[in-house]
């Protein structure tokens, strides 16, 4: 899978994706017309199509935006230097991250995406196979490095660590006692305990357990 591609939106183009970004998340794909999309940017309706060819061309490309942002943090976490478990901490903290710094985009990205036709849902679903496979290869490295249990499951694990991941984005509030970073680092923690062998976990007590209070 390649790294992002360079994108060249025009100013109003990129100011418009945003736009479209904010109303699908806040009314979802089909509660947004063309006509609020013109509102919230001081258009006429007609004026859009200078610069987009369609609401769906909108709803991909807000998609796309969010599917390779996601893909730069985590092809980061999974090539960097460390142990399987620092890279799996990486690879959530970034997701967090992403999907906190980026929340409209995520939110459209984690829900708005099967809207998409066959042949551009097909294209996103391609990306967030790719996504999966990466944590799937962070989790089977830990297992052949004897760092994580031989009998962990590797698709459930990647499942797991995504679902965790995904649905920060709806409970989230900026002003709450943890950065997007910090839940991130809470997270790992519980998840690489459960999956650490005998040897390589560290005892109980040693660093302490903190709840998560949601």
């Amino acid at each position: 899978m390649a790294q992002t591609a360079e994108r060249t939106l025009s100013p109003r183009r990129a100011e418009l994706v945003a736009a479209a970004a904010r109303l699908f998340s806040e009314r979802g794909y089909h509660g947004t017309s063309m006509k609020h999309l013109a509102d919230s940017l001081g258009m006429l309706k007609g004026s859009l199509y200078a610069h987009i060819g369609s609401k769906e061309e909108l709803l991909y490309e807000v998609v796309d935006e969010g599917a390779e942002r996601f893909l730069t943090r985590a092809h980061a976490a999974s090539t960097m230097e460390g142990t399987a478990s620092d890279r799996l901490e990486a690879f959530l903290v970034g997701h967090i991250e992403t999907a906190i710094e980026h929340l409209d985009a995520a939110t459209v990205f984690l829900n708005e995406w099967r809207y998409l036709s066959h042949d551009l849902r097909a294209a996103v679903q391609d990306k967030r196979d790719t996504y999966e496979g990466l944590v799937r290869g962070i989790v089977t490295d830990g297992i052949s490095s004897g760092e994580f249990r031989a009998d962990a499951d590797i698709a459930m694990t990647a499942r797991l660590v995504l679902s965790a991941g995904n649905w920060v984005y709806a409970w989230y509030r900026p002003d709450g006692s943890l950065s997007p970073t910090e839940i991130g680092h809470r997270y790992t923690e519980s998840i690489v305990r459960g999956l650490k062998t005998e040897r390589t976990r560290t005892p109980a007590g040693a660093g302490g357990e903190t709840e998560v209070a949601l």
